[in-house]
């Protein structure tokens, strides 16, 4: 019997495989938290991945940000790296925002009222500067208060057509991907759909206490099973400095070692600290770029030897 394909991540042991006939229906898939997904979608390879991967073809980075704890800084580092790595002109960035129910990327990004329109070659995305693009279901929602109440198959045809449907520049270097928490129905999905066009690899963010490293180590998991290469982890929030003397306290004490612990336990590369700014919250309230308005603060200096070494490990 061949060896099942595309299976999840949190999938049975003896999964038989989304691609397969029995997906949802066979004996190993009680008590799958995926049985659902899998025995509504049609049986046989998803015809659409090839219509992803035409369209993504010419993209040359596609990076995952993600995190199994909320609130750890996922969509402003996002959108803090969107914004360092097209103040390069020769660079062509876009922002895929896949955290369907809490959509922040637009407000963050300063582009919250606009309007997605649709073109012959299809979505167009909304451009924050004219080499920096984002998508979002935020441009979707009739206002700033509207929830999106959707089950898990709705949650993954929208980020399909945020691949398949937009008309993302060919020449584009880097597509970042801002995800929701956990390693759940987003996070399956985006990695399913990119599987042909291929994945860079992914991010991680963590903060430095204990609560939150015991779900960054879930994603890791999650990372290794789905066969998603780390470029490395991040320790927002690793401490406090003051604005007028520049001493920096420790706010999320790290009483297992923090990221650094972390990471030389499961051998994986640590690619900095940022320490924790009221200037950054301005810069997201505004939708502007914190490095170009605070080039001096120490966050600032962290985040972009961050970005440094981001773009050394994958060119």
């Amino acid at each position: 019997m061949s060896e099942p394909t595309n299976v999840p991540a949190d999938a049975n042991e003896h999964c038989p495989g989304p691609e397969s006939a029995g997906a949802g229906k066979a004996a190993g898939c009680a008590g799958c938290p995926n049985q659902e997904i899998c025995s509504t979608q049609a049986a046989g390879p998803d015809p659409d991945l090839l219509l992803v991967s035409q369209r993504l073809s010419g993209i040359r980075h596609k990076l995952l940000i993600l995190s199994g704890k909320g609130g750890v800084g996922k969509s402003t580092f996002t959108a803090q790296l969107a914004f360092a790595l097209a103040s390069s002109e020769e660079r062509e960035v876009g922002v895929v925002d896949i955290d369907i129910c809490g959509p922040s990327v637009p407000k963050i990004m300063g582009c919250e009222r606009e309007e997605i329109h649709r073109s012959s070659n299809g979505w167009s995305p909304v451009y924050v500067q004219d080499n920096l693009a984002v998508m979002s279901i935020g441009f979707m929602l009739p206002d700033e208060d509207s929830a999106v109440i959707w089950r898990g198959p709705k949650k993954n045809g929208i980020i399909k057509q945020f691949l398949k449907d937009v008309d993302w520049s060919p020449t584009t270097d880097y597509l970042l991907f801002d995800t929701p928490p956990g390693t759940s129905d987003e996070h399956l999905s985006v990695v399913q759909l990119l599987r042909d066009s291929g994945i860079t690899g992914a991010i991680i963010l963590t903060t430095p206490q204990e609560v939150a490293l015991q779900d960054v180590r879930k994603e890791i998991d999650f990372c290794r099973k789905a066969r998603v290469p780390i470029l490395g982890v991040v320790e927002n929030m690793s401490g406090f400095v003051c604005p007028g003397c520049h001493t920096e306290s420790r706010i999320f004490y790290p009483t297992t070692g923090g990221a650094q612990a972390l990471c030389d336990e499961l051998d994986i590369p640590l690619l900095g600290s940022i320490p924790l700014d009221p200037s950054i919250g301005r810069a997201c309230d505004f939708g502007t770029s914190f490095i170009d308005s605070n080039p001096t603060s120490p966050a600032a200096h962290a985040l972009t030897k961050i970005i440094a070494r981001i773009t050394e490990i994958v060119l």
